[in-house]
């Protein structure tokens, strides 16, 4: 077993006698002087040596302390560069995507496994955003975003296409709330600030701007809108792929069927500088192929369901 001195009071020692004050060592290792003092005094006792002869306007490194100084420094930088590597390795085998939360939640999530397994030693980490793609902060090293065209300044890949519909709980349409367009004047309309496409612009391209909704509900996130919709409180605005299994299901309907339906794409961003990455190319890949499956679950779908 190793017989070391105490490590808190080798830090102290340390500090102290590279700058040979007990004050500014204070500053650097942000604690008090009396700190430093009553560290330096337990590794000189732990020693048996002095290692400082102190005055009252000063401290002196005696020839022992000097003599641990020479070896102790470079000993604690070679741990501080270990430690660095370890750490920069560390986030090296890490890929950050950034994605949209409900988007993160009902689609990737569910899939993201079946990537994880064509890949070796490598940590996945998935964030949420909406806010737009900056690869300046560092955060994330692909950013999956929602866009009616290629961002500008990123390799931006497109890999599924989106379709934007009204959808709404069953009961609506079963009660006979929900016969015809006119009836969403008796009707909730839930609203979401993350959405895609607005209540407004879809009256517009159903050519029903004129019908009024008897109320709004307003939600922050698609999520809370869509479990809104799920529960019956009205009638939301979605991307179809996020809700097909839910209409499989039966537990969503699309009450006006493809009406006035709006697309995007989902693009898969990458910075323009980075060097060639095999993790991005697989991903990159990956995701291709899975949006061309559940673009085809989708066409499947709407045949299905005649629309």
């Amino acid at each position: 077993m190793r017989k070391l001195p105490p490590l808190n009071a080798v830090r102290a020692f340390e500090a102290a006698a590279r700058h040979v004050s007990f004050t500014k060592a204070a500053q650097e290792l942000q604690v008090t002087h009396g700190a430093i003092s009553k560290q330096v005094a337990i590794l000189e006792e732990w020693l048996g040596l002095d290692l400082f002869n102190r005055s009252k306007s000063q401290v002196i490194l005696t020839p022992s302390g000097k003599e641990f100084l020479s070896s102790l420094t470079p000993a604690l930088d070679r741990i501080a560069v270990s430690a660095s590597q370890l750490v920069d390795k560390s986030i090296a085998n890490t890929f950050q995507i950034s994605a949209p939360p409900t988007f993160t939640l009902r689609w990737l999530i569910p899939r993201i496994s079946t990537f994880q397994k064509k890949i070796e030693q490598i940590d996945i980490k998935l964030t949420t955003s909406i806010a737009p793609v900056d690869f300046t902060i560092g955060e994330y090293d692909v950013a999956i975003r929602g866009s009616t065209a290629a961002l500008l300044n990123n390799v931006s890949i497109p890999f599924m296409t989106e379709t934007i519909v009204p959808v709404c709980h069953p009961d609506l349409l079963e009660k006979g709330q929900l016969q015809h367009l006119n009836d969403i004047s008796k009707q909730t309309l839930i609203n979401y600030d993350t959405e895609p496409l607005a209540w407004k612009d879809w009256l517009h391209d159903a050519y029903a701007s004129h019908i009024k909704p008897a109320n709004q509900l307003q939600f922050e996130q698609m999520y809370f809108a869509l479990q809104a919709a799920a529960e019956g409180l009205g009638i939301v605005l979605v991307p179809l792929f996020l809700v097909a299994d839910e209409i499989i299901e039966g537990k969503l309907i699309l009450p006006f069927g493809l009406l006035a339906a709006r697309t995007r794409k989902y693009y898969l961003n990458a910075p323009l500088t980075i060097p060639q990455n095999p993790v991005i190319e697989k991903f990159t890949q990956w995701l291709a192929q899975e949006g061309k499956d559940t673009e085809r679950a989708i066409e499947t779908l709407c045949r299905n369901m005649n629309f």
